[in-house]
């Protein structure tokens, strides 16, 4: 690399990546030609890829510890709280990052572009993955669409400093580039519940859209869906994904229990913490069986090693809600529950269809998005996951 002010760091973290599988070969010689260091502000907030907590740094105040956090396996929050927030704080909610760089390029790498694709990128944001495709593809064939106007024309500047111009539209992602269109590649940056239709129509018949899939129930997977000839897109999920919401997509969902003095009791003899902490493919089942469903993971911070899971309906602030605890040394758990749904009953339910299919695995699983629908299935497409 011809990049001396990072004293070697930048060259170690791709060596580091590499050796993961996560920074192929084509991928290596694009990272080294756009340096991460452009795309990152001075003040921001780090948050490493593990169970350290996040930190902020300040280019001014300690370099060495500013390029440490830029040239690691780190996502680096941007703005917070879309714009309102404090980067020096790190209180509130993530609006923009430059994302952690293994996710960046093991995401790239499912999208298997080509020199000649023309690509959609879904969520501009620091500009930083609109500059690698632009490298990897040539800037003419990039189209990028952020919402936030601000984050916009920063992305402007930062791409500007590091010699590529694709095409920058403001607007919501969800609606695509329709101008530029149609692509061979889309590729988000943000998470999605549901995978936009515009996508799809804009995508030519062979072309692959690879996005963050954020489900209500469960932690974000990796979709990758190639797009066929009678207005389809179908494919599985090839890894595990966790980004920032679309936002036009974003919930509200928060844990209010209401109505307490009616809640209903019950007792279960499933244990909570295997539901709430349970693999990949059985989320995914759960959250196709029960839908409209958001979970919470509460392990108690006391040392006493008792555990909740919180149920709730997303999106509606008087909706069923479900709570089942988990109490050391204990033969069955305590449930509490009240509405219209018995979510504990609904989830315990799904996750035992799952146990009773023989626990597949979540390469066994896949995704079909239509003009009327989305939905899972098993194994193929015809088998077709419904909720129970």
């Amino acid at each position: 690399m011809t990049n001396t002010t990072d004293g070697g760091r930048a060259q170690t973290l791709a060596d580091r990546l590499a050796a993961s599988g996560q920074l192929t070969a084509p991928w290596r010689a694009v990272y080294e030609a756009v340096p991460r260091h452009l795309f990152v502000p001075d003040v921001a907030w780090a948050v490493p890829d593990g169970p350290e907590p996040g930190y902020a740094i300040d280019r001014d105040q300690d370099a060495a510890r500013w390029w440490d956090a830029v040239y690691s396996d780190t996502s680096i929050v941007t703005q917070i709280d879309d714009g309102a927030g404090d980067l020096r704080t790190g209180k509130g909610t993530p609006s923009c990052s430059c994302s952690a760089p293994g996710i960046v390029f093991s995401s790239l790498d499912v999208l298997d572009v080509h020199a000649h694709h023309r690509v959609l990128e879904i969520g501009t944001g620091t500009g930083w993955t609109a500059s690698l495709l632009s490298c990897r593809v040539g800037e003419r064939n990039v189209v990028s669409v952020e919402v936030d106007a601000q984050v916009a024309a920063q992305a402007d500047k930062n791409i500007t400093a590091a010699a590529y111009a694709p095409r920058l539209i403001v607007g919501d992602g969800a609606e695509g580039g329709l101008d530029g269109a149609p692509y061979d590649r889309v590729h988000a940056t943000c998470a999605v519940g549901t995978i936009p239709y515009a996508w799809v129509e804009q995508t030519r018949p062979g072309g692959v859209i690879v996005a963050p899939w954020e489900p209500l129930y469960g932690p974000g997977q990796l979709a990758r869906l190639v797009v066929d000839g009678d207005g389809r897109a179908v494919g599985r999920f090839p890894g595990f994904a966790s980004y920032m919401m679309l936002r036009s997509q974003r919930h509200t969902t928060l844990w209010a229990p209401h109505h307490t003095e009616a809640a209903r009791q019950a007792t279960t003899r499933l244990d909570p913490r295997a539901v709430a902490i349970g693999p990949y493919a059985a989320d995914l089942v759960v959250g196709a069986l029960v839908p409209g469903v958001a979970r919470i993971p509460a392990p108690a911070d006391d040392g006493s090693g008792a555990f909740s899971l919180l149920l709730v309906e997303a999106d509606q602030d008087d909706g069923a809600w479900a709570a089942a605890d988990y109490a050391p040394g204990e033969p069955e758990y305590r449930v509490t529950w009240h509405g219209t749904r018995n979510l504990w009953q609904e989830v315990e339910d799904a996750y035992l269809t799952w146990v009773s299919w023989g626990q597949p695995d979540r390469d066994r699983l896949g995704m079909t998005v239509t003009p009327e629908s989305q939905h899972l299935w098993l194994d193929h497409p015809d088998h077709r996951l419904t909720s129970i």
